[in-house]
C-alpha cells in the first residue's frame, strides 16, 4: 500500500508539466495529507460509469426535502459498494480503487459536488467522514496564501 508521501509524489509526477501545476501540488500537499491522515484508509473505491465519470448521489435533507446535496461515496472495500447502491448489479458502474490523496485533489475540481463521504468501517455505513468541497477549498486557499507569503519580499526592505 502506498503511503501518503508517496501518493503526493505520484500526484506531483503526474501533474501537467506546465511549470505551475507541480508547484501548486507541492504547496497544497500539506492540506491533502492533513485531511488524509484523519481517514482510516490509504485507498478507497469510487464508483465510475463507463465514461470514467464519478457517480454522484443526490441526498435530500429529511427535515427539509427541498435541500439537496450531491455527494460521492468512497468505499473502504469493493464489497462495501453494495451497502449504498445496487451498483454491484449495474454492469455500467465500476468500483475503481483510488488513492485517498487523489480523491481529495479531484474534489477541488468537482464543482457540482458538495462532499465526499468516506465510509471508514468495512461492512457498515455507521462510521463515515464527510469532507466538504468548500471546507477543502478554504483550507487550500489559506495554505496557498501562506505559501505565497513565504516567497514575498518584506515591505520594509529599505
Amino acid at each position: 500500500m502506498m503511503d501518503l508521501e508517496a501518493q503526493i509524489q505520484l500526484l506531483i509526477d503526474n501533474a501537467p508539466q506546465d511549470g505551475m501545476t507541480p508547484q501548486l501540488m507541492v504547496s497544497i500537499a500539506p492540506v491533502l495529507i492533513a485531511i488524509a491522515q484523519k481517514l482510516r484508509h490509504y485507498q478507497y473505491f469510487i464508483l465510475q460509469n463507463s465514461e470514467k465519470d464519478w457517480v454522484l448521489t443526490t441526498l435530500s435533507n429529511r427535515a427539509n426535502p427541498g435541500i439537496e446535496k450531491q455527494v460521492i461515496y468512497a468505499f473502504p472495500t469493493i464489497q462495501d459498494v453494495s451497502l449504498i447502491s445496487d451498483a454491484g448489479r449495474d454492469p455500467h458502474l465500476l468500483p475503481t480503487p483510488m488513492y485517498v490523496t487523489r480523491i481529495l485533489f479531484q474534489l477541488i475540481a468537482l464543482k457540482p459536488v458538495h462532499s465526499i463521504v468516506f465510509i471508514e468501517t468495512p461492512g457498515t455505513i455507521t462510521n463515515i467522514v464527510e469532507v466538504r468541497r468548500t471546507q477543502l477549498e478554504k483550507l487550500i486557499g489559506q495554505q496557498l496564501q501562506e505559501f505565497r507569503g513565504t516567497r514575498t519580499i518584506p515591505p520594509n526592505i529599505a
